[in-house]
């Protein structure tokens, strides 16, 4: 396939050469305790949001990251599973991989607490993970998925709900794009290769995810990163695109459909101290209580007494469901 074929040259390229204006390089650098992100890994920090978050990290957990850029998230999640293994990177470009080997080397020399032995580094790919069935309890990728064209992205993200065993959660960071791009846009391999052109709406990325089993997501974060503007694109208007960080959780499917968080929350404000929908969702009067898109719908059509706010795109977790 060609645009796979861009991309892994862009890579390719990107190793021997860290490019620090590639693609999205928006990702935070985490402060944590102890830790020291290495320089190089700062200059190939090839990503456009974070999928790092300590309440995922929770219980020594087993990792997989697919793309392993610079290093520097696997390092990241490495500072959470401190053990030979605890953390597995995919990546199919042989040269990154080797960058990625360097860059320990280096992180060891600054972080005491740091094996290189605590990150198996293999290569494969996201289509077709070299990993065993539920095998890991948090799998991630960063600005990776959205190159793949809608058939590889059903595939990708079906891999990674192989992998993961039961509760186990998929957390991602990636660009999305609301507004309809052009077929000259998407057609373009080098455009899709540096995350622009591949951009699908935020809902019909989650429908992916949906379709493929995950019963609850989390919209953790949303926020603009990119524009394409005339000037530099083949476009008649600005367009924004926007990066994402989601986490997907193998839970069961719920008969009424999945539960997905998008940062809305209910309020009653009634003259009793409570309501109760009988539904599983207990409202204290004029407290907040975040609520997944599909509660916040029937919510909103039940009672006159309940505000339910817009999503804000930033769930932090403590919803109802």
């Amino acid at each position: 396939m060609s645009y796979l074929k861009a991309t892994n040259e862009l890579y390719r390229e990107a190793a021997l050469t860290p490019d620090v204006g590639l693609c999205c390089t928006t990702n935070p650098i985490w402060q944590l305790p102890g830790l020291t992100v290495p320089k190089i890994m700062q200059e190939m920090n090839y990503g456009c949001g974070s999928t790092v978050n300590a309440k995922d990290l929770a219980g020594n957990p087993k990792i997989l990251y697919v793309g392993v850029g610079g290093g520097m998230e696997l390092l990241q999640f490495a500072y959470f599973a401190r053990q030979p293994g605890g953390v597995i990177g995919v990546d199919v470009v042989d040269e990154m991989l080797e960058a990625s080997r360097a860059n320990f080397q280096v992180a060891a020399a600054e972080n005491s607490w740091f094996d290189p032995r605590f990150v198996e580094l293999v290569k494969g790919d996201a289509l077709n993970l070299p990993v065993a069935d539920e095998s890991v309890d948090v799998a991630a990728q960063n600005c990776l998925f959205n190159i793949f064209k809608e058939e590889d992205l059903r595939l990708a993200v079906a891999e990674m709900y192989r992998v993961l065993k039961p509760r186990g959660r998929l957390v991602m960071s990636d660009p999305v794009c609301d507004t309809p791009l052009s077929q000259t846009l998407r057609n373009d391999d080098r455009l899709r290769a540096l995350c622009l052109s591949g951009s699908i709406p935020v809902y019909d990325y989650i429908r992916v995810l949906t379709n493929a089993g995950f019963g609850t997501i989390e919209v953790r974060a949303r926020r603009l990163y990119r524009v394409l503007s005339p000037n530099h694109y083949p476009v008649d208007r600005l367009i924004p695109i926007e990066s994402i960080e989601v986490a997907a959780i193998k839970d069961p499917m719920p008969e009424d459909g999945p539960c997905v968080f998008t940062g809305k929350t209910a309020i009653y404000y009634g003259n009793q101290k409570v309501y109760d929908d009988g539904k599983g969702h207990v409202l204290v009067q004029n407290q907040p209580l975040a609520v997944c898109d599909k509660t916040a719908a029937a919510l909103a059509l039940e009672n006159a007494e309940i505000h339910v706010s817009d999503s804000t795109w930033h769930y932090t977790g403590g919803g109802c469901c």
